[in-house]
């Protein structure tokens, strides 16, 4: 049922490679660990699927390996358990692939030979998703500008063609799986529908996009400048009471000192009576 109301939206708004929609852009932001439903959701563009659809396309996933496993059950699989959706909210990349080949898209591994031109020119393709342990996230062209669409971002993040293949090499050498995504993209997405909003999705003009980002980063760098300083005062107030510690240290090594050599200077010093008496005696002589 899932599948079929979603091959009737790819219906009506199936098109070319890369979105319209007026020039806006459609971001969500995280919501627990649904950020594989924002993933598929940025891809496409709109918010075409809930945690409840991509909940339903495991469930029959599930119920596919289940049937395919039957009588050949090993140590590894466990039929009472789902292996394409965790209890909170987390999905497999089967999930996402099955998601996105409702609308006639092809999820392919980076690495596949079938990607090889991908990897000298990916700004001639249309969408990457990004997978490292349980957080996925998508980098999208629209309208001929490529924005990393992470939802763990305010706002879609703008990348330069130049930038963008730089940043798929340093993604991959931290450890990220990297999938290319092609096809026939929908086009549009009704904005003005009452699927427009799904609570976390949002749309924006690429420069609202430009000045949330620019906010944010200011906003941070403010605060780590305001974190230094305010480190930067204790290592200070440290350092100075180093120096007073050490200013004690020899003021009390300088008294000492003067203790020890005080008695001989008593000792050598006559005293001011003796001195007036031994004056009074030569005198009388």
């Amino acid at each position: 049922m899932v599948l079929q109301t979603e091959l009737e939206k790819m219906d009506s708004y199936s098109g070319g490679g890369g979105a319209s929609n007026g020039g806006m852009l459609y971001h969500e932001v995280q919501e627990s660990k649904l950020c594989a439903v924002h993933c598929v959701n940025t891809v496409l563009q709109g918010p075409f699927f809930s945690e409840f659809d991509l909940a339903a396309v495991a469930s029959d996933l599930d119920r596919t390996e289940r049937q395919m496993m039957l009588g050949s059950v090993t140590g590894d699989f466990f039929p009472d358990l789902s292996h394409n959706v965790s209890l909170d909210g987390d999905f497999s990349i089967q999930v996402v692939e099955k998601a996105l080949e409702v609308w006639g898209l092809e999820v392919i591994p980076l690495d596949n030979p079938v990607a090889e031109p991908a990897q000298i020119d990916p700004e001639m393709e249309n969408a990457f998703i990004c997978h490292l342990q349980d957080h996925w996230f998508c980098i999208r062209k629209v309208n001929e500008e490529w924005y990393n669409f992470d939802s763990l971002y305010p706002a879609p993040e703008h990348l330069s063609k130049f930038y963008l293949s730089a940043y798929l090499d340093s993604l991959k050498g931290f450890g990220w799986s990297i999938f290319l995504v092609r096809g026939n993209f929908p086009k549009e997405c009704p904005i003005s529908s009452s699927e427009a909003s799904n609570g976390y999705g949002q749309w924006m003009l690429p420069e609202d996009a430009e000045r949330i980002t620019k906010s944010c980063n200011s906003t941070t760098r403010t605060d780590q400048s305001a974190a230094q300083q305010h480190s930067d005062h204790y290592i200070k107030h440290d350092e100075a009471e180093m120096l007073h510690d050490d200013e004690d240290e020899d003021l009390k090594a300088a008294i000492a000192v003067s203790l020890m050599d005080s008695p001989t200077a008593i000792e050598t010093r006559p005293a001011p009576a003796e001195s007036e008496n031994k004056n009074s005696g030569a005198e009388q002589a």
